[in-house]
């Protein structure tokens, strides 16, 4: 099984990042309702459903790399009655449950997580689904006509994170290019910038 490489820049406990990540998600799914649901989001050719179903499928993934060190390849069945944000919430709680019992936070052999041939440090797992989690919520947050800004500190820290994960070179189609997001930008407007999309402000 090959190793992860390219993600050797220092990081910050990634599960920490995460459940702060997650506790800016689950902030931002809650104005959303039922005719929300067809609303664009700054995510080309996704409607608020959606990413929240996207969104779900990801914190399903890392569940699965946090609890039993491997990511199924197979997508995630949903019924189109079920709640997305109902259905988002309750994976978003099981990746809480592990990732504040997660290794990471104080030892740095936090163990491995296999997807298809490749072995990610878990780490790397944790800080891909705290990046997941926080500019998706973002996502949600424009949808909904909120706007909450990640929090600088958050946003800061994930700005860390999408450097080693999301490089400039080689990031489509799951990122666009990145955007100048001007030299006065709050850290939240330079995270969501950097990985391709407009600042609301």
């Amino acid at each position: 099984m090959r190793e992860a490489t390219g993600a050797s820049a220092p990081l910050r406990s990634n599960a920490r990042i995460l459940e702060r990540s997650i506790g800016f998600l689950l902030t931002a799914v809650q104005p959303v309702t039922r005719p929300m649901l067809t609303r664009p989001t700054p995510c080309a050719a996704w409607d608020l459903t959606m990413l929240l179903l996207h969104v779900g499928d990801s914190l399903a993934a890392v569940h699965e790399g946090l609890a039993g060190g491997r990511v199924g390849l197979r997508p995630v069945a949903v019924d189109p009655a079920d709640d997305p944000v109902s259905a988002l919430r309750v994976r978003a709680a099981r990746v809480l449950r592990h990732a504040m019992a997660f290794p990471g936070c104080a030892d740095r052999d936090a163990g491995t997580a296999a997807i298809g041939d490749l072995c990610l440090p878990g780490e790397l797992v944790a800080g891909a689904g705290a990046l997941e989690a926080a500019v998706h919520g973002w996502d949600v947050a424009q949808a909904t006509g909120a706007g909450q800004p990640i929090p600088p500190d958050l946003a800061a820290d994930l700005l860390d994170v999408s450097r080693a994960l999301a490089p400039p070179c080689g990031r489509l189609p799951l990122f666009g290019e990145p955007l100048d997001p001007g030299p006065h930008a709050s850290p939240g407007d330079r995270l969501v910038a950097f990985l391709g999309r407009r600042p609301a402000g």
